[in-house]
């Protein structure tokens, strides 16, 4: 058995034998899946709800296993309530180990179009914020609460943790998103719009906001 079947295997195990996550996970696709972005990776299952739900869950298992290896992963004290997933700056060696190890993932979750749409996606949008924000930024990489839980606080939750952490490290914070209205939410913590493109792949606009210290 190859190191990445059995990396495989073992992501499948742990789907089973780490209930939260998996309900996080949940949490995220009713948040998130009409995101432009989730949307794009997920174009080969059509309008086939389920299936696309189904895949997404297990994109984001991943996500916040990956947080949790090499970044923060926070989760809602009900986890089928919502969850938030950071990165932070890692070194040349660690990059490579998981933008191989994800590749492989996303393989197995994904098909072919929303692999491509992915690879798109991140080579569109990496160096854009190369431009804009310093290389020891810590990385939001995905929040989200389910809609019958928005408006109670649980955002705010979500994110004070890391940021307190990230202002004692001295470490300016990022994120992006596709969602205009989410603007004023972040903003109320120290975020900064530092950047407007519009992303090929989706054909929607996004923002790049940034946090400094």
């Amino acid at each position: 058995m190859t190191a990445a079947v059995m990396y495989r295997v073992g992501m499948i195990m742990n789907n089973y034998l780490d209930p939260p996550l998996l309900q996080a996970a949940e949490a995220l696709v009713a948040a998130l899946i009409d995101d432009p972005f989730y949307s794009a990776i997920s174009e080969d299952f059509g309008t086939d709800v389920a299936a696309r739900q189904h895949a997404l869950k297990f994109y984001f298992r991943y996500s916040l296993e990956e947080a949790e290896r090499t970044g923060r992963c926070v989760i809602a004290p009900d986890p089928t309530l919502g969850a938030a997933a950071w990165l932070l700056p890692r070194t040349s060696e660690v990059a490579l180990t998981e933008s191989t190890a994800k590749s492989e993932y996303l393989h197995s979750v994904l098909g072919p179009r929303g692999r491509e749409n992915y690879r798109r996606i991140a080579s569109y949008m990496a160096p854009r914020a190369a431009e804009v924000v310093p290389s020891d930024a810590w990385y939001l990489s995905i929040i989200g609460i389910v809609p019958s839980a928005q408006g109670q606080g649980l955002g705010a939750a979500l994110l004070t943790g890391t940021l307190v952490e990230a202002s004692n490290a001295r470490a300016p914070c990022y994120l992006e998103t596709f969602s205009p209205r989410n603007l004023k939410f972040y903003e109320r913590f120290g975020f900064c719009r530092a950047a407007c493109h519009f992303e090929p792949t989706t054909n929607k606009e996004y923002f790049l906001m940034r946090r400094d210290v």
